[in-house]
């Protein structure tokens, strides 16, 4: 069935609640295991339902913000999302109170009920009305994101729009694309300082109702987080920022040295090569078709999932007015369809998407052929995006394809692909550890948190000058990650990944069949291990582990040198 065809029907909120009540229930009263496996596959059936008719609404509001029929219905899902998930929560606890539990895990697999256990000490009817609350706010900063509308050469801007320019080999143009986009931020400055100070204080009183002194230690069990915490999280950054940030540093010396910059500024690091930087050819349906050839031609199962995603017309790549920022992937349970969202704009970062979500969709497509339940398709983020970041470097052999065959431009790309993770490193660190400080200390004031902001950018990306960039400059630019706002404490995940990620990249210099079958194995596990479980069992080192993140970014860092001499 084609994503246009899918049917959406707004669901029954109150039959919802009263049958996970009704389940539980009976869970409660369960006198063999038997029963116990049966109800739970009743669940499965009511939460595939429920989030069938969720994500249908989120991504159709997503396509068009302004389209009044699923605004509306976006609505009814931020007040109607937390009343089923404490319901279904109620449930979760019967289950676990049940002497019959163990058959769950026999049935599924052990970690079932960790994940079940997690779930319950994050949230409860105490805290309904709070996450309502808190639903609103990230809508209502995802709508001020989405009906942006910048006036730049001539033209009438999304923010998306506005990547290309600040791509440009003419200094101006990139400068003057900067501070358009600051002018933007600028101008919704009152109303994004009040929604992020909201948030901050709706999530903390979340974590004092349920028992937490701030929603720090809530955000972890919210993530699904087995296996570690805050303190691991801490010595990881502090690892990235004692020996990535310098290998990162001396990257960056190397790009401002090829692209001519003797006296570069923040405007200037999005320019990787004197002569521009590497750029797809071809129109979104192209690339696409060039994204098909490539699936295909990787392996028989990959073959399979794209011509699904193609056929199902399972991808919305364009930017235009009124649609959200940014990119995502969420999947459709009833159909076992994900669904890959962008905003295209000419530049590199197409390329990205097309293999960084669609190793997203890849992995939840195989969960859906192997009939897991979302409990267990869905593994924690920071293992999630393991998948996509590979995904990213696995399919390298097929970049050309993107760039007319024209192997400078594939070796650009490759090039400041490999640099881009190393530096995206202690970027995301800095994202992480900006939200430890603020949520921590709650009572710091807009400017206060833009001056935290600044502290960490000379800590963890020192090369960065935003001379001349009034949004910038005043610390403000943490406002333009949309995960801050609508995912807390996400973010790191991806620095989590991109360890692996890298660890792929280079088995894959080495064997890249080898690679791939682990990749797939991996894939396949999907959310039945922990995440050092699942590193574990790719054969790679888990970067809690003191000395593990050094070697991997050293031997990144050295193919990136090689790499540079080969294209001076």
């Amino acid at each position: 069935m084609k994503f246009s065809e899918m049917p959406y029907t707004r669901p029954n909120v109150a039959q919802t609640v009263e049958r996970y009540r009704d389940m539980a229930r009976r869970a409660r009263a369960a006198a063999s295991g038997k029963e116990l496996v049966d109800l739970f596959r009743l669940h499965n059936q009511l939460d595939d339902g429920f989030a069938t008719a969720y994500r249908l609404a989120q991504i159709r509001h997503t396509l068009d913000t302004r389209d009044e029929f699923y605004d509306a219905e976006n609505d009814f899902f931020d007040q109607a999302a937390p009343e089923v998930g404490n319901a279904q929560l109620e449930f979760y606890r019967a289950v676990l109170a049940s002497p019959h539990k163990a058959a769950l895990a026999e049935a599924y697999a052990p970690i079932l009920l960790d994940k079940m256990e997690l779930a319950v000490s994050a949230a409860s009817d105490e805290v309904l009305e709070l996450m309502q609350q808190e639903n609103a706010l990230a809508s209502r900063y995802q709508k001020i994101k989405a009906g942006a509308q910048v006036a730049f050469d001539g033209k009438t801007l999304t923010l998306p729009g506005l990547d290309p320019y600040k791509q440009s080999l003419d200094r101006a143009v990139r400068k003057a694309a900067f501070e358009a986009e600051g002018g933007f931020y600028d101008r919704n400055r009152e109303e994004l300082d009040d929604i992020y100070t909201r948030m901050i204080e709706n999530r903390n009183a979340q974590a004092r109702k349920l028992g937490y002194d701030s929603y720090v230690d809530l955000s972890y069990k919210r993530m699904g987080r087995l296996g570690y915490g805050p303190k691991e999280v801490a010595s990881f950054r502090e690892q990235v920022a004692k020996y990535v940030t310098p290998l990162a540093h001396e990257s960056m010396k190397a790009q401002f040295a090829r692209t001519g910059m003797a006296d570069a500024k923040f405007y200037d690091t999005t320019v990787s090569f004197a002569d521009g930087n590497p750029t797809p050819v071809g129109t979104a349906d192209e690339l696409l078709a060039k994204a098909v050839q490539m699936y295909t031609e990787l392996s028989p199962e990959t073959a399979r999932f794209i011509r699904f995603m193609n056929e199902s017309e399972l991808f919305d790549l364009v930017s235009r007015p009124g649609k959200a920022t940014g990119g995502y992937c969420e999947t459709i349970p009833a159909y076992g369809a994900p669904f890959v969202f962008s905003n295209f704009n000419g530049t590199s970062g197409d390329v990205d998407v097309l293999t960084h979500e669609a190793g997203h969709a890849f992995q939840a497509w195989v969960a859906a052929g192997q009939g897991m339940c979302q409990e267990l398709a869905n593994p924690g983020m920071e293992s999630c995006e393991i998948h996509s970041m590979s995904m990213e470097f696995l399919t390298a052999p097929w970049h050309h394809l993107f760039f007319g065959g024209n192997e400078r431009t594939t070796a650009k790309y490759a090039l400041a692909h490999a640099e881009d993770a190393l530096t995206f490193l202690p970027y995301g660190c800095m994202v992480d550890e900006f939200q430890h400080i603020v949520y921590a200390q709650p009572h710091l004031t807009p400017d206060e948190r833009n001056r935290v902001w600044l502290e960490l950018e000379r800590k963890y990306r020192p090369w960065n000058d935003f001379e001349s960039l009034p949004f910038y400059s005043r610390g403000a630019g943490w406002q333009r990650q949309l995960h801050i706002y609508e995912a807390p404490f996400y973010y790191i995940d991806y620095c989590l990944a991109q360890m692996a990620a890298l660890q792929f990249f280079a088995a894959s210099l080495n064997d890249r069949d080898d690679a791939w079958q682990r990749y797939l194995a991996l894939v396949k596990k999907a959310g039945s291990d922990t995440y050092a479980g699942l590193v574990s069992a790719a054969g790679f080192a888990v970067p809690f582990e003191q000395g593990a993140i050094e070697p991997v970014a050293k031997q990144v860092a050295d193919w990136c040198a090689k790499k540079n001499s080969e294209l001076a």
